[in-house]
Formats: structure tokens, C-alpha cells, sequence
């Protein structure tokens, strides 16, 4: 059976398997979607709710940025915090039941995401890699929907809850 997107995050995130608290790495978590369109939002939502919480929100470790339909446009906060890691959140066609979330492996990452944004995403995690030395990780979740001008769907709204709680649980 393989592992659960939980596992597997936790492990890109502790490699070395510690049991206690382990320090995060430089995590850079960007949340990444459109307001206007429904489950499309997804990625943002999770940002938004983690800088909600004071707690997450002054990790030491952690930064935290909305990169909305345009995170092409945040790399200047990327070069001044110079991350080990960089996560991305976004909704994702992942061909599963809405509100599925997995982590999406780098070479299949092109023409995947469900959001709107104007950089391929693959192209914007070659560049992390390439100029920052950063470790890129892409979260999807499936969309129920993405129509404009709706609400994000139950089960996507119940996914990204899930993600923000796992980050809670390792930064707190």
C-alpha cells in the first residue's frame, strides 16, 4: 500500500525519521489559487488559515506567503529567506474524488494544476531548484469544482483543514 500524503510529507520534511521534535527545516509553504473560482482557492485558504494562527505564524522556520494566481511573483521573499524547502499547495486535477490531497512529483507537475496561474508551475520549481538549491514540493488537492464565482466545496474546504492541522501539529 503506498504511504499517505501525510507520511510522505512528514518524511520530505524529517528525513532523518526522528520520534521527538525535530527542527523543520527552512520551509517556505506557498498557497497558491483563485478567490473567484471555487475549490480553485484551496491553496490560499490554507495560507490564510495558517496566518490566522500566531502560533504558526512567528515559527522561526516557516514562512508563510499567498502566492495567489501569480507566485512567480514572490521569489524575491524567496531569495531574502533562502528555504531548504519550498511546499506548494494548490488544487489539482489528480483524476481522484474531490477533496483527495497528494503530493505530486515533480515531472508531473506540467499541465496538472487546476488553478490559473500564469507560470507553469513546473517552470517556477526549476527555477527554485535551480537558483535557490531549494527541495520542491507540490500538494494537490482535487478540485470539486472550479466554476467562477462560487464557494469552495465541502470536501475541499475539509482537505485543506487536514493540511492546516498537519502544519500545526509539526510547528506547534
Amino acid at each position: 500500500m503506498p504511504a499517505s500524503w501525510k507520511e510522505t510529507l512528514l518524511h520530505e520534511l524529517n528525513p532523518s525519521g526522528q520520534s521527538d521534535r525535530f527542527k523543520l527545516p527552512r520551509t517556505c509553504l506557498i498557497g497558491i489559487g483563485s478567490d473567484l473560482r471555487g475549490d480553485d482557492s484551496a491553496g490560499v485558504i490554507v495560507v490564510r488559515r495558517l496566518l490566522a494562527d500566531q502560533r504558526i505564524n512567528s515559527a522561526p522556520n516557516l514562512l508563510i506567503l499567498e502566492g495567489g494566481s501569480v507566485p512567480e511573483n514572490l521569489t524575491g521573499k524567496l531569495r531574502t529567506f533562502r528555504p531548504d524547502i519550498v511546499l506548494f499547495i494548490d488544487a489539482a486535477h489528480l483524476d481522484e474524488l474531490p477533496g483527495t490531497i497528494q503530493l505530486i512529483p515533480l515531472d508531473a507537475i506540467d499541465g496538472m494544476s487546476a488553478s490559473s496561474h500564469s507560470l507553469p508551475l513546473s517552470m517556477l520549481a526549476r527555477y527554485i531548484t535551480s537558483e535557490f538549491g531549494s527541495q520542491v514540493i507540490v500538494l494537490g488537492i482535487q478540485p470539486a469544482q472550479n466554476e467562477f464565482d462560487t464557494d469552495l466545496s465541502a470536501p475541499v474546504s475539509a482537505a485543506a483543514e487536514s493540511i492546516v492541522q498537519l502544519m500545526c501539529d509539526l510547528v506547534v
